[in-house]
């Protein structure tokens, strides 16, 4: 066995892809990760490659410029990505959900003038649903959109941003009450806008202001930030889909492809914390011989192994089930939760395995261990996904009668 986490049933195009895409992380993403991420720095260089390798256009039809592939080949991209350095998966996911936001749901002007300019890698995308006291609680959104005309005048904070300062276009949730009676579901009652700006911090439109990035404790490179919107106005022919009220399930079916990614992020750094893991004990002697040969890390890297290979299965099968059309929430729940949770865990016998050299920022696994919590939060917790998971399960095994 070369590795793990292999998929069958790949095209010849999809081995193509992932075995370019896995060249470039081994050549491009690892050698340089621990350095770009320890600076907190930007990577632009990375970024570039990756635009000449037309990911940023990966799931985009072919007919605006993009390779037209499945969410498969996107989330194995993802994976292979996430195993070099997870923040780069990241800056990815958020433009692929808003690419995504477009093409299901987006007017045949908006995809006109958007999704070629996106899969070029011209326009950068990045997506805004969250609040700072909002947490889970999507229906307790307090950003507004009052129309004023053609247009409508944006009012409102927002939180968590990934690719706040470097994206040039924004899908930004908020409420708009024109043509929702009082007493509407929340739910109901939002619209999901396309804000175009300029990179960079401060003021990059009148109206909306990016404060400046976010101090994490790991997923650093990627810029997260505020949006602050005050007075921001946005035309009409900007509502994504042309009609008011369908946000919040424009924002969940990208959530949905979001969870995917999530999922696939969690493979790849649980995939990269077992080779640093398997490496390390072959390389690391105690009582005379490498501690790979004790049986207590023979059962430690069975663990691992056999859970990296499990949330790699979890999250092929919430792609295809996306890719075939069916609804793959029960799936994607799964998938995010289960691929989370196992690469914190994976990645922490990891760094067990590496002993005190594992606390040395000289090593690896000491940038994935403070990497890997970001997996519990980004899409939704793991209470969110096991809600999600229940209903579902209520919804298939109700009792008749």
């Amino acid at each position: 066995m070369a590795r793990l986490a292999q998929t069958d049933g790949l095209t010849d195009i999809q081995r193509e892809i992932l075995s370019t895409v896995r060249e470039f992380v081994d050549k491009e993403i690892i050698p340089v990760a621990t350095e770009l991420e320890h600076r907190d720095e930007y990577p632009t260089q990375i970024v570039e490659g990756l635009k000449d390798l037309g990911v940023f256009g990966l799931m985009i039809p072919e007919e605006y410029g993009g390779l037209g592939e499945s969410l498969l080949t996107y989330a194995l991209t993802v994976e292979e990505i996430a195993r070099g350095w997870m923040s780069v998966s990241g800056i990815i996911n958020t433009h692929f959900i808003v690419a995504y936001m477009l093409k299901q749901h987006g007017t045949q002007e908006q995809k006109d003038y958007f999704l070629p300019k996106m899969a070029a890698g011209e326009i950068r995308g990045a997506f805004s649903m969250s609040e700072p006291a909002l947490g889970s609680d999507v229906s307790a959104i307090s950003s507004k959109g009052v129309r004023d005309g053609e247009e409508f005048v944006l009012t409102g904070q927002k939180m968590w941003l990934t690719n706040g300062g470097s994206s040039t276009l924004v899908a930004v949730l908020c409420r708009t009450d024109e043509g929702h009676p009082e007493g509407t579901a929340p739910h109901k009652s939002m619209t999901t806008f396309l804000v175009e700006k300029e990179a960079g911090f401060g003021e990059v439109r009148p109206g909306l202001t990016i404060p400046g990035k976010i101090e994490k404790m790991g997923y650093k490179g990627v810029d997260t930030t505020e949006l602050i919107m005050d007075g921001l106005r946005i035309p009409a022919d900007r509502v994504l889909g042309g009609e008011t009220g369908r946000g919040f399930y424009h924002m969940m079916d990208g959530v949905e492809v979001g969870r995917v990614n999530v999922a696939a992020r969690g493979c790849g750094v649980a995939q990269r914390a077992f080779e640093l893991g398997v490496a390390y004990a072959q390389q690391r002697q105690t009582f005379g011989k490498p501690i790979a040969q004790h049986q207590a890390i023979q059962f430690k890297l069975a663990e691992m192994a056999t859970k990296v290979e499990a949330a790699h299965a979890m999250m092929v099968n919430a792609a295809r089930k996306k890719d075939s059309g069916q609804r793959n929430d029960l799936e994607a729940g799964m998938a995010k939760y289960l691929a989370s949770e196992y690469c914190k865990e994976v990645v922490e016998d990891a760094f067990r395995i590496h002993g005190g050299y594992g606390f040395s920022k000289e090593y690896e696994i000491e940038r994935l261990y403070r990497e890997a919590p970001m997996l519990l939060i980004g899409e939704g917790t793991a209470e969110i996904q096991k809600m999600i998971i229940g209903r579902r399960l209520l919804e298939e095994y109700r009792i008749q009668g």
